[in-house]
């Protein structure tokens, strides 16, 4: 069964095309009622949640518990600077050796996997202070 066309839907998808951050349905809203001004935050996280469903974008879950979202559907890896929360695609080979690791010694079939690596980006990385000692600064 095709899908009936949305206007909507199409607006929030071509959005996301525009975007590397990896925004959140909140910033996709806001974004999308500069044209839309009726739109619903639900009608957006609806939308959001059939294009991810289908495939035609990536939904992602990080530690923070907020979905962001993610045009980009070919098979890339993020970045996620533990400081300022930047989300980054990381440009890099496949992790697929890891994933035959894995299957080694387990009786059944490993079909993908998702991986996040966390840190400082290069810019939180150049300044030189995190969070951490920030909260140790506090405390003194």
């Amino acid at each position: 069964m095709a899908l009936k066309y949305s206007r909507q839907r199409q607006v929030i998808k071509d959005f996301l095309m525009t975007r590397k951050d990896h925004p959140t349905a909140d910033t996709v809203y806001m974004n999308v009622r500069t044209e839309y001004p009726n739109i619903s935050l639900g009608t957006v996280y609806r939308n959001l949640s059939l294009l991810a469903d289908i495939g035609e974008i990536q939904r992602l879950r990080f530690a923070d518990g907020v979905d962001h979202f993610d045009a980009d559907t070919s098979a890339h890896y993020h970045f996620v600077c533990t400081e300022c929360r930047q989300i980054i695609d990381l440009k890099t080979d496949s992790l697929d050796p890891i994933m035959n690791m894995a299957g080694t010694g387990f009786d059944g079939e490993i079909k993908g996997h998702v991986t996040y690596f966390y840190g400082l980006c290069g810019d939180c990385k150049k300044s030189g202070k995190s969070r951490l000692q920030d909260s140790l600064c506090r405390l003194e």
